[in-house]
Order: structure tokens, then C-alpha cells, then sequence
């Protein structure tokens, strides 16, 4: 690249490849970061990004290939030896304590203390006051981080990097819970960090934001190294164009599907978060009967927030909703919206999905367990064994016996236990949020095809999704959400890739 010569190369890989079972995650990725540089690096998901991160973190070692730092090559065989070599890297989950307080928090498990002396807490707290004041966060070191809101406890994070004096500091995701005040301070923080020579490796989905923020960017694209350019001479169409290629889209749906009246409506639903933000913002919307509306947007687009506000596990929301022309009020409890008919597939499986001790049986029936009660008191057996039975050999589930631990299962099968959890409890709605999350290619046809099977059964089907050729493959209607907003209601014949992620970054 123009004016970058390759001497400001302060780490790069080579050849670097990642293999997981059935999964080629990296595969021969040769990657360049730029001394003193915001180093954008983007993909849709599953293109490898994460991973790569983890490997240049000591998260995790590659398969195959070698990293150079400094022109040296280098091992991690873990995040302390990666930070002992300058590596940081803020996750996107925050990894806080909240009954720490701030200073406790950036020096703990590295104290400020020699032998067995107590640690020096007035040191720990004047070097915190530093780093906060690097960050223009006046806050006191001794403020117990339980107390402050989620994007102050997100620069929280970055000071812990900052204290370890990393001269490569990564960032996933670093504004997906910041407020527009907090990702101006932060893209001060970062433009201030460069000037001292620090090089940032930024990792987001928001374009706008990378353009305004990168120096260089990367593309990856199926776990492969695509294209990098300077943002300077380059524009969103191209990265459009670059993270989408022209690989065909399969197509599970038959022409000429008809759909029947609205079974769900959505009216100015609107969430404020913990934090003040607003991630859900004035959303309006219809299903109908038979008819699959895939929701597309990346990461903080608020299409979990959403689902959420539906089933009413977040009841602190605005807005109306109508299941089959009744009023769902809000006070409704996430039980009794299911009895109207509601249910949700969550997309974090194995923290809110299943019961991993228990067994497939139980994580079947759990939820519709009241359908099978007799006077109120004792459960039908042999009806629950017969249910337990037909769902397993419905949905293809691969086990040997129904009293098998879930957790024995694959990532697949497990999600089809959760849909047949959904299923037995009759909705005439059902939202899958990113059902396909964790899952082989094969398993995730099966999903798939199980969506197309009940459609066609008349149940409204509303899922959620980041990746491009799913949202194509498998909607009849696309919503696309950014920044808590609907920015498109799009009939799937006239939607156009390169449409969907433009409209993904609107509202950022």
C-alpha cells in the first residue's frame, strides 16, 4: 500500500490456519498489523475474525503457521505470555468484578505489592487515576465498578490494557454498549494512543464507524485473508463488495408460497436499557400466518433486545403488541405469553437454552409441562413418553435414549431439542434468535428445513440473524434493524445483498 512501508509492519502472521472438528476456522491467513495505526479488521460472521484474534491474544494456538513480532518469530501459549509481549485485548464480554472497586479491578491479578507485603493499595489507586484520566472519565479509583453504567465499565476494560503498558492493543466490538458522548471520548482515547505509537487492531461491524476511525483495513471472507487497502482510498461499497463475493445463495424456499392473515403485531415498541440507551427505537412491524421474517442486523442492532420486549422477559418497554387481534399487555409474564402462544429459541444455547445436567426428556417437556397436567396435580406418563418420542424422531434428533444428558449431545442437536421445547407448547408464533449460532452446516439445513416444515403448518416463524446467506436463504419478508432502528422492510424477491448491509449500518 502507498505511503506504508513494510518496515511499520509491527506483527503479522504467516500462513496461519485453524482446524476445529469438522471446521476449518483460518485457513492459510496471512495478516499484517501497522505500527502506530487503527488496523480495521472486518468479515460477516464466521469469517474468522474472532478467531484470529484469539490466536494473536494466547487465547488460543494455531493449527498451523507462525505470528512475527518485530520481525521475530514469536509463541503465545497464553493471553499472560501474548501480554508479557505487548498483546492486550479488551473482549466484547465484559470480565469484571462489580464488587471490586475500579483500581482493584485494573491491578487485579497483577497487585502492586513485593513478597508477601501488603499490596499497595495508594499506589494501585493514584496509577487508576491516571489511566481514568486518560480515558476522560472522572471518576474515583475507589468506586466500586458494580455502580457504574455498562460503557463506563466498558473503558474500565480497555484501562486494565492500557495498564499493562501494550504496544498492540486489541478491541472487539469496543462501542457496542457506549453511548455517541462515550465512542467520541473513546475515538479521542484511541487517536491519542496511536500518536504515542500504540497500534490498534478494531474489530467492528458498524462501516461508518470503521471509515471514520481505521487507517487500514482488512477483509476476511470464509475463514480466508480477502483484501486490504488504506480506508483513505477506499469506500462502503467496496467493502460491500469485498465481504460479500458472488457465491450462490442456496434457497429453501418453493415459489408461490401464500401466508395467512397477521397472527403477530408490533407497534412502536421501544426499550431504553440499563445503561440509558436506547436499543430498541420506535420498531413496527407484522407477521403472518406461515410466513418466515428473518431479522438481519450485526452486532448491537437490538434484534435480541427485541425478541425480548415480545416475550416479555424485558417487560420495561413502550409500544403495543397483538397476538391473533388480542392485546398482549405488558405486564404479562413470559409464561403467560407463552400460554397465548409465543416462544422463543434464545441465541446463547447452552447459558439460556438448556438445563445441562438434566436430561433430553426433561429439556423437551419443561415448558409445556402444564399441557399434560391431570386435575391440576399429577403429570400423564404415558402421554409424555409419547410426545417425548414423536418430537425426537420429528426433528431428526440424534440420541440414544431420551434420558441421556443433553450436554452429551452435539451443538445441533442440542438446538433442536430447545426449537422441540418451543414447539410443545403450540405457539402460533415462534422467534429464533440466531438458531444457527454454534452449529455444522449440516445441522444447520436440518434448522432450516424444520423453519420451512412449520410454515407450512401455519406457524409464524421470526428469526434473527448476522449472516448475509441465511437471511437470503431461508425469509420470505427481511427486516433489517441498526441502532435499535427498522431501517428496512424488504420482500425477499427484491432484496439485494449489498441493500441489506447498507441499510445494517444506518443508525450507527
Amino acid at each position: 500500500m502507498s505511503n506504508l512501508a513494510t518496515d511499520d509492519i509491527i506483527l503479522r502472521t504467516r500462513g496461519i490456519s485453524m482446524l476445529f472438528p469438522g471446521t476449518v476456522a483460518l485457513d492459510n491467513v496471512d495478516y499484517n498489523v501497522w505500527r502506530g495505526k487503527v488496523n480495521v479488521i472486518i468479515g460477516e460472521n464466521g469469517a474468522g475474525k474472532s478467531t484470529l484474534m484469539k490466536i494473536l491474544a494466547g487465547v488460543q494456538q494455531p493449527s498451523v503457521g507462525e505470528i512475527l513480532l518485530n520481525g521475530k518469530p514469536v509463541h503465545f501459549s497464553s493471553t499472560r505470555e501474548a501480554s508479557a509481549h505487548g498483546v492486550g485485548m479488551v473482549h466484547q464480554e465484559l470480565n469484571l468484578f462489580e464488587n471490586l472497586s475500579i483500581a482493584e479491578n485494573i491491578f487485579l491479578g497483577r497487585e502492586l505489592q513485593r513478597g508477601i507485603a501488603p499490596i499497595n493499595q495508594a499506589e494501585q489507586e493514584r496509577r487508576a487515576t491516571e489511566l481514568l484520566k486518560r480515558l476522560d472519565q472522572p471518576l474515583s479509583p475507589r468506586e466500586l465498578v458494580g455502580n457504574l453504567k455498562v460503557g463506563q465499565q466498558q473503558l474500565i476494560e480497555i484501562a486494565k490494557a492500557l495498564a499493562d503498558n501494550a504496544d498492540i492493543l486489541i478491541l472487539d466490538e469496543p462501542t457496542s454498549a457506549l453511548s455517541k458522548t462515550e465512542v467520541e471520548i473513546l475515538f479521542r482515547v484511541i487517536r491519542e494512543l496511536t500518536r504515542q505509537g500504540v497500534s490498534i487492531i478494531y474489530i467492528s461491524h458498524r462501516l461508518e464507524e470503521l471509515m471514520a476511525i481505521g487507517d487500514v483495513i482488512t477483509i476476511l471472507r470464509d475463514g480466508k485473508f480477502q483484501s486490504e487497502a488504506k480506508v483513505a482510498d477506499i469506500d462502503v461499497p467496496w467493502i460491500v463488495r469485498e465481504m460479500l463475493g458472488s457465491e450462490p445463495v442456496t434457497d429453501f424456499l418453493s415459489p408461490g408460497r401464500t401466508f395467512g392473515a397477521p397472527v403477530l403485531e408490533a407497534e412502536n415498541i421501544t426499550n431504553v436499557n440499563a445503561a440509558g440507551n436506547t436499543v430498541v427505537n420506535d420498531v413496527s412491524f407484522k407477521v403472518h400466518a406461515g410466513e418466515i421474517v428473518g431479522i438481519y442486523g450485526l452486532m448491537g442492532a437490538g434484534r435480541t433486545e427485541l425478541f425480548e420486549c415480545m416475550l416479555g422477559t424485558e417487560r420495561n418497554y413502550l409500544g403495543k403488541l397483538w397476538l391473533d387481534s388480542k392485546p398482549v399487555p405488558q405486564r404479562l409474564t413470559p409464561a403467560e405469553r407463552i400460554r397465548m402462544g409465543m416462544s422463543l429459541v434464545p441465541e446463547d444455547r447452552k447459558r439460556t437454552g438448556i438445563f445441562p445436567i438434566s436430561s433430553v426428556a426433561n429439556n423437551l417437556t419443561i415448558a409445556s409441562l402444564w399441557r399434560r397436567l391431570k386435575r391440576g396435580l399429577t403429570i400423564a406418563n404415558s402421554e409424555e413418553q409419547a410426545v417425548i418420542s414423536s418430537t425426537i424422531g420429528n426433528l431428526s434428533i440424534k440420541v440414544s435414549s431420551p434420558d441421556v444428558e443433553i450436554q452429551a449431545l452435539s451443538g445441533g442437536n442440542q438446538q433442536k431439542v430447545v426449537i422441540g421445547r418451543s414447539l410443545l407448547t403450540n405457539p402460533k408464533v415462534l422467534f429464533l434468535d440466531e438458531p444457527t449460532r454454534g452449529i455444522d452446516i449440516g445441522a444447520k439445513a436440518d434448522v432450516f428445513r424444520m423453519m420451512v416444515k412449520l410454515s407450512q403448518q401455519g406457524i409464524a416463524v421470526v428469526f434473527s440473524t448476522s449472516d448475509l446467506k441465511e437471511i437470503m436463504a431461508i425469509s420470505d419478508r427481511i427486516l433489517v434493524m441498526s441502532g435499535g432502528k427498522l431501517t428496512a422492510d424488504i420482500i425477499r424477491d427484491r432484496a439485494e445483498e449489498s441493500a441489506l448491509v447498507s441499510a445494517s449500518a444506518q443508525g450507527f
